[in-house]
């Protein structure tokens, strides 16, 4: 929302940062968790806990097929490099 002095407001921003390569399906699972759902700290501790424990298992399911993504993706890529006579590029990609 701006303000009359032209001054907006954004809200939290969350900023995320890897070394050494890409973010982990766990790190990206905690991103679309963080969008997709609030677990107040106010709430009610029966709910919280409740909201919390979906909270967890919607992280393992995102995580599980995150993680299938992946491997598909590398496996397409190394039928695409076998395809054009790269072998060592594709065995290098599927040991990955």
């Amino acid at each position: 929302m701006l303000d009359c002095n032209g001054k907006g407001d954004i809200g939290d921003v969350m900023v995320y940062t890897s070394n050494d390569g890409g973010h982990s399906s766990e790190q990206i699972a905690d991103m679309a968790l963080n969008k997709i759902m609030f677990v107040s700290e106010t709430a009610p501790p029966v709910i919280r806990d409740q909201a919390m424990a979906h909270r967890d298992k919607l992280k393992e399911i995102l995580m599980y097929y995150m993680k299938s993504m992946a491997q598909s993706e590398r496996t397409t890529i190394c039928a695409l490099m076998e395809k054009q006579g790269h072998n060592d590029m594709a065995e290098i990609i599927r040991r990955l």
